[in-house]
């Protein structure tokens, strides 16, 4: 029994809710390996690290000793998940799906044992489906039920359209656990009705039903926006080494220990050693700096993580930046982008200069590059901006 407890503190680990624990519990004391799954719709040709919060709980799983399915919908994603979207999602073309699996393929081994992870695609028995049977799919759920989704209850409210091909993604994601014979399936907490749904269809089809573990979205590097590469507040896991350290390192003091709880894999005790001895005085960039350097051995080797810790070093603590750095203070509220910051911080004379600059390639915030001109920057901590190879300004967010 202490085994299971154990295995549950680890699967709770940073997760927002587990349905239902008692049946979980119960699975595990079979002592047989349970078949996880977790679906990703090639929706974008690169992951961040808001998606391996999903992707380090299967590895989780996977040390557990159960078997992950890692479900790629290229079926569902010619539908497009219309979760939290308050209009209707374009649909992917064939040839888009098909080139951003094949990213996501090459990506995931980089968390999960491939050993004990299982590729599937959805459109393997999605496409079998004639129109027969997929009407006889659709009228296992009604519009009523349907409409109890957050996202298709405030589109219908404000009378903005809801396409009928939208009704059927829940359902099909329903169906795969069907198919899949999943035993737990994980997904964002924006996902909690589509895991749900498939809780219903396998009891309907005299199945017992997935546990439900949803996980939390991860807050960017601006502390307040989920993460996404169309706000450029993300770090993408396929990103060169000094980039993931340089960005880590921008992360404020707080949403470090967000980024520990959810993307470390080191464990609860070692964390909560981490945290006490922060609070006891240790400077929490030297914390920091273990998360970054984590973040790059991960995703590009030991090597290239003691590269990107040595340019680090060699920019902060070998005087690569003046030791009197003039402090500007620039209030930013809940968020300003990087490049009106620059021109508030009096690093350029107007803003438009500043985005030249960062499309140049000659603007870094602590000491990584920035590429994205609208990385928004919000209240709380200090960052170093650099313009050029001679302006500098320690900036106070206010």
């Amino acid at each position: 029994m202490e085994e299971i407890e154990a295995a549950i503190g680890l699967i709770r680990r940073g997760a927002d809710e587990l349905l239902i624990e008692a049946e979980l519990v119960d699975k595990l004391g079979r002592g047989q390996p349970l078949r996880i799954k977790a679906g990703f719709d090639p929706t974008a040709p690169d992951l961040h690290l808001g998606h391996t919060v999903v992707l380090n709980k299967l590895r989780h799983f996977q040390e557990l000793g159960h078997r992950v399915m890692f479900l790629i919908g290229d079926f569902t994603g010619m539908i497009g998940d219309p979760s939290g979207k308050n209009a209707t999602r374009p649909p992917l073309t064939r040839e888009q799906v098909l080139a951003n699996a094949a990213t996501y393929r090459e990506q995931v081994f980089k968390i999960l044992d491939p050993e004990k992870t299982e590729i599937c695609f959805n459109s393997t028995w999605m496409s079998e489906l004639d129109a027969a049977a997929m009407i006889r799919l659709a009228a296992r759920q009604t519009v009523a039920r349907m409409l109890e989704r957050d996202d298709f209850a405030r589109r219908h409210a404000n009378r903005q359209p809801i396409s009928i091909h939208e009704f059927l993604y829940p359902l099909c994601q329903g169906y795969d656990s069907v198919v899949m014979k999943a035993d737990v399936e994980l997904g964002g907490t924006d996902q909690r009705f589509n895991l749900l749904m498939g809780r219903e269809l396998q009891k309907q089809h005299g199945m017992e039903p997935q546990c439900a573990l949803m996980m939390p979205l991860l807050e960017g590097l601006d502390g307040v926006n989920k993460m996404s590469k169309s706000l450029g507040n993300y770090i993408g896991i396929a990103e060169p080494p000094k980039e993931i350290f340089g960005k880590t390192m921008s992360v404020s003091d707080t949403l470090m220990w967000r980024y520990f709880e959810l993307l470390s894999l080191r464990s609860s005790d070692e964390i909560a050693a981490l945290r006490a001895e922060v609070e006891g005085g240790r400077n929490p960039r030297d914390v920091k700096v273990m998360l970054a350097r984590e973040f790059v051995a991960r995703f590009h080797g030991e090597r290239a993580a003691g590269e990107a810790l040595a340019d680090f070093e060699a920019r902060f603590q070998k005087n690569a930046i003046p030791d009197d750095l003039p402090e500007v203070r620039v209030a930013v509220g809940e968020g300003m982008p990087v490049f009106k910051v620059i021109k508030e911080a009096g690093l350029t004379g107007t803003a438009s200069e500043a985005a030249r600059m960062i499309e140049q390639g000659a603007v870094k915030l602590d000491g990584g590059r920035i590429e994205d001109r609208n990385l928004l920057l919000v209240a709380g901590g200090k960052v170093v901006l650099q313009v050029g190879k001679r302006k500098f300004a320690a900036v106070v967010l206010a």
